[in-house]
């Protein structure tokens, strides 16, 4: 799965972050694992939103395993303190 890592960040970086940001959201690639699934890291509005795991499967989710062969799932990582902090509005 590591050889399609450039291919799933050239995905994100074209199709799915300017999309996100949109509504104020961002989206960061966290790791790509042998066993095909995709750990990403939501931010801005997306981080916390009720919608975020329908955001992630029907739209992250389906349009890396449309895109990139070999991608089986996508899951969010989450840095609560980060959130917390972003939620506060503090860096």
């Amino acid at each position: 799965m590591q050889e399609n890592q450039e291919t799933i960040e050239e995905v994100i970086e074209k199709e799915i972050r300017p999309l996100l940001a949109l509504e104020g959201g961002s989206i960061e690639l966290v790791s790509v694992e042998e066993d095909g699934v995709v750990k990403v890291k939501l931010s801005g509005a997306c981080a916390g939103c009720p919608m975020s795991q329908y955001t992630l499967t029907n739209f992250v989710e389906a349009t890396l395993k449309e895109k990139v062969p070999g991608v089986k799932a996508v899951s969010a990582v989450d840095d609560l303190k980060q959130r917390w902090n972003e939620l506060l509005g503090r860096r």
